[in-house]
């Protein structure tokens, strides 16, 4: 680790800490040669192996940029992206694997966007999981209205009285 101040490469750690959320260390620095304190912040790198055997490092906004074609021109806010991307990015770390199949993002992206719009769910999801004709996007669409639509459980008949 190079002192930000002098350059220097003799540097020790004073204190380490585990981020809240449990992704990042903090270590406080101290520099040998100019005496200087800093601070690093150490993040676990996430790679993605793509289809065609390629390593390239996880990237939330990647991730989001697929994401914000399928939310054109509908009500889906940048904070809501954010959010979203912060989600994805969460369930790959939580997965506890380094290297992330490619597909396995995409199945990450799916679940928070369908819980943030549907239209660009289908969107998305046509182009994810390769939908070739209308019968697709109504086999998804039924999907999504059997999980949307509540079960209703009939009362049973109140016996009839007569006086």
């Amino acid at each position: 680790m190079h002192c930000p101040y002098c350059r220097g490469t003799d540097t020790r750690v004073l204190d380490s800490r585990v981020a809240d959320d449990g992704g990042s260390i903090r270590r406080r620095r101290t520099c040998s040669g100019c005496a200087k304190r800093f601070t690093t912040v150490e993040l676990m790198q996430l790679t993605v192996l793509k289809r065609s055997g390629a390593t390239e490092p996880f990237t939330r906004d990647k991730a989001i940029s697929g994401v914000r074609k399928a939310c054109k021109g509908r009500p889906v806010t940048e904070d809501q992206l954010a959010c979203l991307g912060q989600a994805v990015e969460d369930a790959l770390r939580l997965s506890g694997a380094a290297e992330i199949p490619a597909n396995e993002v995409g199945l990450a992206i799916l679940g928070p966007l369908r819980e943030l719009d549907e239209v660009a769910y289908l969107r998305f999801a046509s182009v994810y999981r390769a939908f070739e004709s209308a019968d697709d996007f109504e086999d998804e669409i039924a999907m999504l209205r059997a999980e949307r639509t509540p079960v209703v459980v009939p009362e049973p008949p109140q016996p009839v009285t007569t006086g």
